[in-house]
């Protein structure tokens, strides 16, 4: 029976070893990436959502919310939640995105995202980030201040 235990216990340990390693190559901010490389981040991400690890794409958009944002979703639970729920699931594993300027200014900009779902249909979002002024390691970096719900656009086929 220890023997058992002791083993599970070498098992747990080596997969957790293996997730902190992955958590690891998720990018963070910081204050050299611009507005439209943060969205392209959190699209790049979602598109191959389990590439480094089971939902690596989530955290890796997760990395790049505004604290205030992150307020309003709650812990990362719960935004992995939303994104999968049905107002976001569409983000998940998805085809093919664009990115389009809408406007900015010194402090923030605003992006249209249209997205192509894995069922080849369109979706459009207006994407906000912007830059963090409080003192602390977020400063200065450009975040995602709010993405809106979706748009469907219709099928491509």
């Amino acid at each position: 029976m220890l023997k058992i235990l002791k083993t599970k216990l070498n098992i747990l340990i080596i997969i957790l070893f293996c997730t902190s390693i992955s958590n690891a190559d998720l990018l963070e901010p910081n204050e050299s990436i611009l507005p439209s490389e943060v969205v392209k981040i959190q699209l790049a991400g979602l598109q191959k959502n389990d590439l480094n690890f089971k939902d690596s794409g989530i955290e890796q958009t997760w990395n790049f919310a505004h604290p205030n944002n992150k307020k309003v979703t709650g812990p990362l639970p719960n935004f992995k939640r939303m994104l999968k729920g049905d107002s976001y699931q569409m983000m998940i594993d998805h085809l093919s995105h664009t990115i389009t300027k809408l406007g900015s200014s010194d402090n923030w900009a605003q992006f249209e995202v249209i997205i192509l779902d894995k069922n080849k249909i369109y979706h459009k979002f207006n994407w906000q980030v912007e830059k963090y002024i409080e003192d602390g390691a977020l400063k200065d970096c450009w975040l995602t201040t709010m993405v809106s719900n979706p748009i469907p656009l219709g099928s491509s086929i």
